[in-house]
């Protein structure tokens, strides 16, 4: 109980410190209507969230965080640009770790606003000002580079669909990656289903929810898939370098551009990295010694997809990061019933900061 009542204290003088740089102090409902978390993320949410059922509402989930409902709130008639801060407790199952917390306080603070390069600066000063006094090693990442790296593959669309799906489950992507490539060769118990002109023969009676109609769409479309040509080794050996891409930030910048050459969707990403590091500099941020990591971001939440940051413990390295954020506009898009403004916004767990400083 102590423990819970330092960590609101400290939350609370975070707040106040959002609310100094301009934001409006808003709340979010406990409990959030699981259809929509659902739709945002698939069935993987369920892993993470508590899920409740309500007779008249239907399944609940417990906030599992605070961007999708004030992003709905904005997108809902929010004047633009607007700043926004809010504090409380999130719920996350933890089904690999029971030391790890289940419920615990965040702090946040989100900027809508159409200069997205400048937003990304105001959002990461804000967080470094914040967060000075506590000794923490700031690191970047783009999660667009990643994706517009995929994109650029010269491979079929439902591949490069699988990828962007996976982005964010790297074991999950690097699978699918040596898959495609040829590295990871099919099964012979898989092509030979594949190869059969009577996949139901001797199979017995259908179990399950899927028609023989949904199974045979099914084995044509893997069927397509093995038909297609395979990703070059070259390809390959390039996005591995990329996503391995650990540097300064001014010393990424000059690596992305040597990528954009062979990559050329990267070539919009690129310049809004350019345009963001001229931003950051602008702002007061020192961005020489600035750690880029391109990875970075890619176990978070999977709404980020562009600049994304984090705040880690030097002496507590076995801590999660104690502060994380990026931009997430497409997710305005999906909320915004036709509307859609630039996003960006970070959280502060205030219950790690203690521990830290123990």
């Amino acid at each position: 109980m102590v423990e819970k009542a330092a960590s609101r204290a400290l939350a609370q003088g975070l707040l106040v410190q959002f609310e100094g740089a301009g934001a409006q102090l808003v709340e979010a409902d406990i409990l959030q209507p699981a259809d929509l978390l659902l739709e945002l993320y698939g069935e993987d949410i369920r892993a993470r969230a508590y899920t409740t059922s309500d007779p008249l509402r239907g399944e609940q989930m417990l906030r599992p965080d605070f961007t999708v409902p004030v992003v709905q709130m904005h997108m809902d008639g929010g004047a633009e640009p607007a700043r926004y801060a809010y504090m409380g407790e999130v719920f996350r199952r933890q089904d690999m770790d029971a030391e790890r917390a289940c419920e615990y306080m965040q702090v946040g603070f989100e900027a809508f606003d159409r200069d997205a390069a400048a937003a990304d600066a105001e959002v990461f000063g804000l967080f470094t000002r914040v967060l000075a006094p506590h000794g923490l090693a700031a690191v970047t990442g783009d999660i667009g580079l990643v994706t517009a790296a995929v994109q650029s593959l010269k491979t079929s669309a439902r591949r490069k669909a699988a990828l962007m799906r996976h982005v964010w489950r790297p074991r999950r992507f690097r699978q699918l990656l040596e898959r495609y490539s040829g590295a990871l060769p099919v099964s012979d118990a898989r092509a030979k289903l594949l190869g059969s002109d009577q996949p139901f023969k001797n199979a017995g009676p259908l179990i399950g929810k899927r028609s023989a109609a949904q199974i045979e769409a099914r084995l044509d479309v893997l069927r397509q898939d093995v038909a297609t040509l395979p990703i070059g080794a070259g390809e390959v050996e390039l996005l591995n370098a990329l996503l391995n891409l650990r540097e300064t930030c001014p010393n990424a910048l000059s690596a992305l551009r040597d990528f954009a050459v062979d990559f050329p969707l990267l070539a919009p990403a690129v310049q809004q990295f350019d345009a963001r590091l001229d931003a950051l500099s602008d702002a007061g941020v020192g961005v020489d010694d600035l750690p880029f990591e391109a990875s970075f971001g890619r176990t978070s939440m999977e709404y980020y997809d562009g600049f994304v940051f984090g705040f880690r413990s030097t002496s507590r390295p076995d801590l999660p990061p104690i502060a994380t954020g990026g931009r997430y506009d497409a997710l305005t898009e999906r909320l915004g019933n036709g509307r859609t403004i630039p996003a960006v916004g970070g959280v502060i767990r205030p219950g790690l900061l203690l521990e830290v400083a123990q």
